[in-house]
């Protein structure tokens, strides 16, 4: 093995005395089967049980992590982190350290993010006793389904807590989070930024504390589902918009005219005003989308995205105000048609669904129209130049929703 550290392993620790002697064993173990030259390095994040004084006397190097958290524990380790690659992994005792040939190969072969895969779709295997039905059968499966859908990543097992890194692209992917999010945000970032990404098969082992994990799988489950919303606005917003809007145009067309019926039902008025609801509703959804999408590249939470860019060549401020008037001037239209109706009636007694269906649609047009008009020149404010970040590519003028 050679005396150059090309590789770390970077455990994050909070007082597991009970595992962490084996984990070290087999680390060293793993180092010298790999023939590669690297170092053991505990993150600690205030243990008071013994562990820093045991990962001492065993040979591995402790860095003291004051801020609390999985993520701020990882991101000081791997700042500390003297190897060109870093293994990752709990010290708890479910993943082997001694059988890391298969992340160095890949790591060697250029790819810059190796994920160890414990899903058997992927080779890979769960002891029993290894992970709670819940996470095994619900958790991961769905949410390694969404991070594949939201992100086009692929990563089989979109969770896993063994990986391996090049320390060049952990600097690219400028993680932020600081707690359990920090697995999801590596390999979102990792995907969005467009880097080599492979996957290994490991087995999960039960761990071997006699205390619970630190992992909540509810809270937890749901803090990794709601970071992938967050990052992904076109499926938070942009999609569940365009279906609302489409679903509401549809069933405010048929209802405009004249009432209709499907079978017993009678669909008149009422039906139209819950799918004008649906349209407003769907309208500032896809704003919203938009709205996350040029802050989040401009904060750098997302990368530049050239078709996005390039649909504001043609959807500028100037076009988003004249089409919010149109639908503005069409909305005031129809109203005055109701109030000629109204008044051709000398303001008595009219038709009530006819003439409702009439205000439902002059209310929805001109709603949508003062939407239009505001989310363009919100959209123009975010477009603008900051002396810290550059914005997206976004046409003189901002853009409209």
């Amino acid at each position: 093995m050679s005396n150059t550290i090309e590789l770390t392993i970077l455990m994050p620790c909070l007082n597991e005395v009970q595992t962490l002697a084996a984990c070290i064993k087999k680390a060293q173990a793993g180092l010298a089967r790999a023939g590669v030259g690297g170092e053991i390095l505990i993150a600690d994040n205030g243990s008071t049980d013994g562990s820093i004084e045991l990962a001492q006397k065993m040979g591995a190097r402790v860095v003291h992590v004051k801020q609390k958290g999985y993520g701020n524990a990882l991101r000081y380790g791997v700042e500390a982190a003297q190897g060109k690659w870093i293994i990752m992994g709990d010290a708890d005792d479910s993943y082997d350290f001694a059988d890391i040939e298969g992340f160095v190969d890949h790591l060697r072969k250029g790819n810059e993010l190796v994920m160890g895969c414990r899903l058997p779709r992927g080779g890979g295997r769960i002891m029993p006793g290894a992970m709670p039905w819940k996470n095994r059968w619900i958790g991961n499966p769905a949410l390694s389904f969404l991070g594949r859908l939201f992100f086009r990543s692929p990563a089989q097992d979109f969770h896993s807590g063994l990986r391996a890194f090049t320390k060049e692209a952990f600097e690219r992917m400028e993680l932020k989070t600081t707690g359990m999010e920090f697995a999801s945000e590596m390999v979102i970032k990792a995907t969005l930024k467009g880097m080599r990404i492979s996957e290994v098969p490991i087995t999960l082992y039960k761990d071997g504390r006699s205390r619970p994990p630190h992992l909540k799988p509810w809270r937890d489950g749901w803090r990794h589902l709601r970071f992938m919303l967050i990052y992904s606005p076109r499926w938070l917003f942009l999609i569940p918009g365009l279906l609302l809007c489409a679903a509401g145009f549809a069933g405010a067309n048929l209802t405009y005219w004249a009432p209709f019926k499907i079978g017993g039902v009678v669909f008149d008025a009422g039906s139209q005003m819950m799918a004008c609801t649906w349209m407003i509703i769907g309208a500032q959804f896809v704003a919203f989308a938009c709205f996350t999408k040029v802050f989040a590249i401009g904060e750098g939470l997302l990368p530049d995205d050239a078709k996005f860019s390039k649909a504001f060549t043609f959807f500028t401020l100037e076009r988003g105000i004249v089409f919010g008037v149109a639908l503005l001037l069409a909305g005031l239209a129809i109203l005055l048609r109701a109030v000629w109706t109204w008044k051709q009636a000398d303001y008595g007694s009219l038709d009530y669904s006819q003439n409702l269906r009439n205000l439902i649609a002059a209310a929805t047009l001109v709603v949508l129209g003062i939407q239009v008009v505001s989310s363009s020149f919100f959209m123009s404010v975010l477009g603008l130049k900051t002396s810290t970040r550059k914005p997206p590519a976004l046409p003189e003028g901002g853009a409209a929703n």
